[in-house]
């Protein structure tokens, strides 16, 4: 299966992509304020930039760095009398948390608010904003996960599994999908749902320092970062943020240069707290 870490990960993401596209014409959750052909172009511009600049950059893979480190011996679960089931399981929880506290962090200081808030500043919220993120906060993340990877041990197959996962569920939960609500309420205690996170891309501050999980939902709920609902409704809640509100922001050009334009804002959780 590891030998076959690229087409597996490629063929997650075309189904993946495909299906909750599909979804988004058939049940949309919300009416779109752009069409797609002033949006996707530049978000998978973005995508296959981010995707060339990591195999340029950083050729190594996390699988890889795994199963460097698993022979050598490094890392928490290297050196834990686990079973093979426990040490994955466990991984996964791990990566997962390490993900979320990543999130807050990028949201909590200024410096690398500016370079996640581009993934913020979409002005519409569907399948593509979950893969638009700006190419430093790519390289930035890569290098966290590397780091996570060694020093907890993770094996390779977790490490597999958990980005497959993260991939897919990010594009789920950015999906512009309609769900019955009784069974969002359900699934959200086991999965982000898309009404959950959508949430996280309100206009208002509050709102968008909460629900910061991709993947699980717990460490939301454990850590006081939930929010259930908008207090404007899904309906009526405004999408992104309150700079680059123009419909030229959605261009290549001006996405890329986000970070460098104009102040860091009041989204920065640590600029809210000495304000």
């Amino acid at each position: 299966m590891l030998v076959h870490e690229p087409i597996i990960r490629l063929g997650a993401f075309i189904a993946v992509f495909t299906a909750i596209a599909l979804w988004e014409v058939v049940s949309p959750r919300r009416i779109r304020s752009y069409p797609r052909l002033r949006r996707w172009p530049s978000n998978l511009a973005i995508v296959a930039l981010n995707t060339a600049l990591i195999r340029v950059l950083l050729p190594a893979t996390a699988v890889s760095l795994a199963l460097m480190s698993e022979r050598l011996g490094w890392g928490l679960l290297n050196n834990l009398p686990a079973p093979p089931w426990a040490a994955l399981v466990a991984s996964m929880l791990l990566l997962d948390l390490a993900i979320y506290l990543q999130h807050v962090m990028f949201h909590a200081v200024p410096a690398l608010w500016r370079v996640h808030r581009m993934h913020h500043a979409d002005l519409d919220f569907d399948v593509t904003t979950g893969a638009r993120f700006h190419p430093i906060e790519i390289v930035l993340s890569m290098m966290i996960k590397f780091s996570v990877v060694v020093a907890i041990g993770a094996p390779a197959l977790g490490v597999l599994f958990f980005e497959v996962l993260l991939n897919a569920t990010s594009m789920f939960n950015h999906g512009n999908v309609r769900m019955p609500i009784q069974f969002d309420r359900y699934l959200r205690w086991f999965f982000v749902t898309p009404d959950m996170h959508r949430v996280h891309h309100s206009i208002v501050v509050n709102e968008t320092n909460s629900n910061f999980g991709f993947n699980l939902p717990w460490w939301d709920r454990l850590l006081g970062t939930y929010r259930a609902e908008p207090a404007a409704g899904h309906d009526r809640m405004t999408i992104g943020i309150e700079q680059f509100r123009s419909g030229r922001e959605l261009w290549f050009d001006r996405m890329l240069l986000q970070p460098f334009r104009g102040p860091a804002g009041a989204y920065a959780i640590t600029r809210r707290r000495a304000a």
